[in-house]
C-alpha cells in the first residue's frame, strides 16, 4: 500500500511535468520598429516568470504590419507605434481587445557629426545639411509626427526636398548614420547599446514635444491570439510596472 506522502509526491511530479509542457509554446507578435531597441530586454524580463514561452518577433512599420495582419499574417499580438492602427484592427474585427496605451514615444534629432542643437528645428535649414532622414509618414507614425513637428515649426516646405525616407524608424536610424547628414528618429533608439556612445547635445537632442501630437503607442491582442493564455500573459506583462520601468529606461514617456 502506497503511503499518502508518496502518492502526493507522484501527483505533484506529474503536475509539474505535464503542466510545464502544457503551457510551453510559441507566440507570434508584431512589433513597431521603434520598440526593437527595448524588445530584447522586455523578453528577458518576461522570461523570468514565463521561462517556457518562446516569443517570435516581427518588426516593421506599423502601417505595413497592419496590412500584413489584414492579409492573414499569423500574429497573435500587435504593439503599434500609435493608436490609430490597432483601433482600426479592433473596429474591423481583427483584434479581440480594444487598444491600450503601453508607452508614449518621443522624437529626437540625431547626427553622427557634432551639431549645434541650440538652433532647434532651424538647424535643418543650414546649407551644410543636404539630406535629412525621416520615417515614411505613410507607414510609420514617427514619420507622421516628424512631418507634423516641421509643419508646426513653419519649416517643412523649406526643407522637404532634403528628405530621405526610411520604411521604418529603425531603417531611418540607419539612414541617419550612413546616408544623411541628420535624422529625426525615435528617442528610444538612442538608448540601445549600439547608440549609447553618442552624446546628448552633441550628437542628439530631443525634439520639442509641443510641436507634435503625443505618440501614444497601442497594444492589442489579435483574433488569432484570443484564446492563448501565453499571449494574455505577455499582454499583461507589457502593461505591468516591470515593463514600464524598461520603457522609461529607453526614453519613452510613461503616464
Amino acid at each position: 500500500m502506497h503511503s499518502p506522502s508518496k502518492g502526493y509526491t507522484m501527483k505533484l511530479f506529474l503536475l509539474l511535468l505535464f503542466g510545464s509542457s502544457l503551457f510551453a509554446g510559441n507566440i507570434n507578435i508584431a512589433v513597431a520598429a521603434n520598440v526593437s531597441y527595448a524588445i530584447d530586454e522586455l523578453k528577458a524580463k518576461f522570461a523570468q516568470t514565463n521561462p517556457h514561452t518562446k516569443i517570435r518577433v516581427t518588426l516593421g512599420g506599423s502601417g505595413k504590419l497592419t496590412a500584413q495582419i489584414k492579409h492573414g499574417a499569423p500574429y497573435e499580438l500587435f504593439m503599434s507605434a500609435n493608436m490609430r492602427y490597432p483601433q482600426a484592427l479592433f473596429d474591423e474585427g481583427f483584434a479581440s481587445t480594444k487598444p491600450f496605451i503601453y508607452a508614449q514615444g518621443a522624437l529626437a534629432f540625431f547626427s553622427v557629426k557634432k551639431r549645434d542643437f541650440s538652433r532647434g528645428v532651424q538647424l535643418l535649414s543650414e546649407k551644410s545639411i543636404s539630406k535629412i532622414a525621416i520615417a515614411n509618414p505613410k507607414t510609420a507614425p514617427y514619420g507622421k509626427a516628424a512631418l507634423e513637428a516641421l509643419q508646426n515649426a513653419g519649416i517643412l516646405k523649406k526643407i522637404e526636398s532634403k528628405f530621405v525616407y526610411g520604411e521604418s524608424i529603425s531603417q531611418t536610424v540607419s539612414y541617419a548614420m550612413i546616408a544623411a547628414d541628420i535624422g529625426i528618429i525615435a528617442k528610444s533608439s538612442l538608448y540601445s547599446s549600439k547608440m549609447s556612445h553618442y552624446k546628448k547635445n552633441t550628437n542628439w537632442h530631443p525634439l520639442n514635444t509641443k510641436l507634435y501630437t503625443p505618440i501614444n503607442q497601442g497594444i492589442v491582442i489579435l483574433k488569432q491570439g484570443k484564446n492563448n493564455p501565453e499571449v494574455k500573459a505577455f499582454y499583461d506583462f507589457i502593461l505591468s510596472q516591470d515593463a514600464q520601468i524598461i520603457f522609461k529606461k529607453y526614453g519613452y514617456i510613461i503616464q
